[in-house]
């Protein structure tokens, strides 16, 4: 029920102690020009024991009260009785003034708890924020260390859960950079450690002696210690770690408002910490898995010069449902390179999912590759089951060298004929073809026999550079005629700027726009000696 203002309801004289006055709830005092005290009331009597009608009120009430008489305010000022707050109104009437005084404890104490409530919630929700800006784990746990040494300690402790035999961990003291620090160490030695890393709940600070504490847990040149909180840091699922709070020993201890706070930090900085583990272990089998799936880095194999160059269809991406490889085989014919260039149909992660398939699948049956049509008929078949219903097509090309020149086997499933320039700057189409694989239940396929002088090229390539869409209007496909006459332009060139070229200028025909996967694949039949490229080491170049 809100407290009248005196100052609005009271009397403009003052009113004998038979009218009620004498009775009021409020304290009241009747202080003339002089400063000299003319009547109190019931309220003021118990409030200023030493105070009487007659006597100076300097001396006898409070002097924040005598000094704002003196002053003639005619404000409302406010000050402290003991242990109370009051706020006295004045009330002037002819030669006096009456004071009333209005106890504002319970009003303020609540107004220093909401400033507090929202000083604590704007910090969590910034350390929220802050921790969760970063998803590397050490910046995480630096970041808690820093916060809760600057807001809810004189220094910080945050222990990860234990890698091998020690555990990671970082201290900071107030004002002060967070320091890592790898931690061999027994965390039983510092009661509830070991239960906090567990995830089980803290144990309150009045039942931890700091004289206990081991050396590992102080900052150097920190001294005494006077209070320590230990609370778990809550994860998702499993403990994060925990946090160690210290405080010295000239500062009071810890209040159970003040842990029941670190829990909430805590919690938050938990979740972070859990959040950037999470991260960190899902990008290490992304890149694990990655390494599967991405095109490999081709060079010279058995004599012969590869060259390979991709583009996914989405630029954010790293893969997608182009691919090739080259694999070192056993054959009738003795040892020769199976260079495999492939199409899923589809694009980004479902793509490269099946992609990985057919390129195990592929590694699989290295011992047929001698035999293009049994490989391609082997593989139809494992495909035919695929619940997906996706089909891929392929190009085959084994090659050997033979003195100078490189001989080829190539075979087309579905695929683009692959493209073989000529010493002379003709462009031939591979004679080949062949039906999807993944689609009926049997195929088709015819191999072709082509012949590499040194010097010459023979390109794989997937129907995204040729059906790349650009040009002055956006909407011309680049074609293959286009396509022959950039082949034209690679005569006795590298297979390492063959692919370079290609893929050059498709993607600028393509300029901004959208584009499939694009892969190319070259092999060259390389012209007299190998040169390195820097000081005896590298895949060099082949010079006449």
């Amino acid at each position: 029920m809100p407290v009248a203002d005196p100052a609005r309801t009271a009397p403009a004289v003052a009113v004998d102690a038979a009218g009620g006055w004498a009775a009021a709830p409020a304290a009241a005092v009747v202080i003339d020009r002089s400063g000299t005290i003319r009547a109190l009331n019931e309220a003021a009597c118990l409030l200023f024991p030493a105070a009487g009608a007659g006597c100076p009120a300097s001396g006898a009430v409070a002097d924040w009260l005598a000094d704002a008489h003196d002053r003639g305010s005619a404000e409302v000022v406010r000050g402290e009785v003991g242990e109370r707050a009051f706020a006295a109104h004045p009330v002037p009437h002819g030669e006096a003034v009456t004071w009333w005084l209005v106890d504002e404890t319970d009003a303020r104490s609540a107004r220093e708890a909401l400033a507090r409530e929202r000083e604590r919630t704007t910090f969590l929700s910034d350390a929220s924020a802050a921790l969760l800006g970063s998803l590397n784990l050490d910046r995480c746990m630096e970041v808690a260390a820093r916060l809760a040494a600057q807001h809810l300690a004189d220094a910080a402790l945050v222990l990860a859960p234990a890698a091998g035999v020690s555990f990671p961990a970082v201290s900071c003291v107030r004002g002060g950079e967070p320091a890592r620090a790898r931690l061999v160490i027994d965390p039983d030695e510092l009661p509830g450690l070991g239960e906090a890393l567990q995830g089980f709940p803290p144990v309150p600070s009045r039942w931890l002696d700091p004289a206990s504490a081991p050396s590992w847990v102080l900052p150097d040149g920190f001294g005494p210690v006077g209070s320590i909180v230990v609370t778990p840091l809550p994860g998702h699922g499993v403990p994060a770690g925990a946090l160690v709070l210290l405080r010295r020993g000239d500062r009071a201890s810890f209040t159970e408002q003040e842990e029941l706070f670190a829990r909430l930090f805590a919690a938050r900085a938990g979740a972070a910490m859990s959040a950037a583990r999470m991260f960190a272990l899902q990008a290490s089998i992304t890149d694990t898995l990655m390494r599967e799936l991405l095109p490999p880095a081709l060079e010279q194999l058995g004599g012969v010069e590869f060259a390979g160059r991709y583009r996914p269809a989405r630029d954010g991406e790293r893969i997608g449902g182009d691919f090739y490889d080259v694999h070192s085989a056993i054959t009738v014919e003795g040892e020769e390179s199976l260079a495999v260039l492939g199409d899923v149909c589809g694009k980004g992660l479902d793509a490269a999912v099946l992609t990985g398939k057919i390129r195990t699948t592929l590694r699989a049956l290295l011992p047929m590759a001698g035999d293009h049509h049994r490989l391609l008929r082997l593989l139809n078949r494992t495909l035919g089951g695929n619940a997906d219903a996706r089909y891929v097509t392929l190009v085959l090309a084994s090659a050997r060298r033979e003195g100078a020149t490189v001989r080829l086997r190539v075979t087309c499933a579905g695929h683009p004929p692959p493209l073989i320039v000529r010493a002379d700057g003709r462009v031939e189409e591979a004679d080949t073809r062949g039906s999807l694989i993944g689609v009926l239940p049997e195929i088709e396929s015819v191999s072709a026999d082509v012949t590499l002088a040194p010097g010459e090229t023979c390109l794989l390539y997937t129907d995204g550079i040729i059906e790349a869409k650009g040009g002055p209007l956006g909407d011309a496909m680049f074609g293959e005629d286009r396509l022959k006459q950039a082949m034209a332009e690679c005569v006795s060139m590298p297979a390492d700027a063959v692919v370079e070229r290609v893929q050059m200028l498709a993607s600028q025909w393509v300029g901004r726009g959208t584009h499939d996967d694009m892969a190319v694949l070259a092999i060259t039949a390389p012209r007299g000696q190998h040169l390195a490229a820097v000081g005896g080491h590298g895949r060099g170049r082949y010079t006449a």
